[in-house]
């Protein structure tokens, strides 16, 4: 498994400068509940500082972190995609600092410039290939550990 592709670091200066310049400064304390699950997905994030994590609701009282998110990392591609619902809850770990990004102003922008939407596409399912794959092995690894039972 290769390294996560860091979403503004990935882009060219110049496309990574107009995507900036629709970003908005926000911050989330240590334990806030960023999105849940089946809740409607209009932004997405960059983190700058902190830790995130991403949970799964397993059953109705067990939920797993299936990822960890940290400095510069993509939180949120649920916007890009019908029905436009989060597939996963997210929650601050530690205090978060982020770059805040509307997801009707971002698709206006790909719009407007289709070479910087290809590339933005481009680098998210790259992203969205790479988290699939770790949630797909701790899920697993969850499950494995669940059937054997109590040692």
């Amino acid at each position: 498994m290769t390294k996560a592709t860091k979403l503004l670091s990935a882009l060219p200066p110049p496309r990574r400068e107009r995507l900036l310049a629709l970003a908005t400064e926000v911050s989330f304390p240590e334990d806030h509940t960023i999105f849940e699950a089946g809740g409607t997905a209009d932004r997405f994030w960059v983190v700058r500082s902190g830790a995130v994590s991403l949970v799964q609701q397993v059953t109705p009282v067990q939920r797993v972190t299936v990822a960890s998110l940290g400095a510069g990392d993509l939180l949120g591609w649920s916007w890009l995609f019908p029905p436009h619902q989060w597939d996963f809850g997210a929650e601050a770990f530690s205090p978060v600092r982020a770059y805040e990004f509307d997801a009707e102003a971002v698709l206006r922008l790909c719009d407007e410039e289709p070479a910087l939407g290809l590339q933005l596409v481009r680098i998210i399912a790259e992203i969205l290939a790479y988290r699939l794959e770790l949630t797909r092995g701790k899920l697993m690894d969850h499950y494995s550990l669940h059937k054997r039972g109590p040692g």
